[in-house]
């Protein structure tokens, strides 16, 4: 059985400081099994945060979105296998060839990260999707058909939001990795957040991986804030 802890990747953003970095690891390792670093933090910190992070002995989520042609994204997934990472992100909108080539990147590394799709970022609505990037589809069905792709390319994992978990999971192999931004604890502020889910919810709609920022990371005390979130979790 999975540990409750794996449950739980914590979203390194909006943190200008090393040392807050750091802090803020050591008082939530104890319950959070996976670190995210996105393009902010891995541009300001580079792979020394990575390093934070395996010296507490949780996972690391490369979160930096590759899209690119397939061979540069190849590359650049080689390159990142390099850092030992456990997840990456890429684009599924790069298409099939791109997503092959990252996971057959992925799959020649000692250490193999799973390789998850992003389909369509929350801040893309369904005007957006048909008038500026010309898809005449609704916003469900592109995700969907994103998803599907995801699998048919040979990723491990899709990253998707609450609101389309009972959509994209009848078309997932059982193995997939589901990966939920937008999770909040009961009765917390959602923030800027539009499309959110408590903890407990998402893992029983199909999420394997949560993804939490400021619940933990605005708290007074963020090591209190992580290990409340974890005893929501039953699995």
């Amino acid at each position: 059985m999975k540990n409750k802890r794996d449950y739980i990747a914590l979203a390194l953003d909006n943190i200008n400081d090393a040392g807050a970095l750091k802090q803020l690891i050591l008082k939530t390792s104890p319950n959070v099994g996976v670190y995210k670093l996105g393009l902010e933090q891995f541009t300001r910190f580079g792979p020394k945060a990575l390093e934070m992070v395996r010296s507490g002995g949780s996972k690391i989520f490369l979160d930096l979105k590759f899209h690119d042609i397939p061979n540069t994204v190849a590359k650049a997934v080689e390159a990142a296998c390099e850092l030992n990472v456990d997840y990456m992100t890429i684009h599924t909108q790069g298409g099939i060839q791109m997503m092959k080539a990252a996971a057959d990147a992925a799959s020649k590394a000692a250490n193999r990260p799973k390789i998850l799709g992003v389909t369509l970022l929350t801040s893309i609505d369904e005007t957006m999707l048909n008038n500026e990037l010309g898809v005449d589809m609704t916003t469900d069905k592109y995700v969907v058909h994103l998803a599907q792709k995801a699998v048919e390319a040979g990723l491990d994992g899709l990253v998707c939001s609450a609101a389309d978990l009972q959509k994209v999971k009848p078309v997932l192999p059982p193995h997939f990795e589901v990966v939920t931004p937008g999770i909040r604890p009961a009765g917390a502020d959602v923030n800027d957040q539009k499309r959110v889910a408590t903890p407990q919810w998402a893992i029983q709609n199909g999420a394997t991986l949560l993804v939490i920022g400021r619940p933990i990371t605005g708290a007074d005390d963020p090591g209190a804030a992580a290990q409340k979130i974890l005893e929501e979790i039953s699995c």
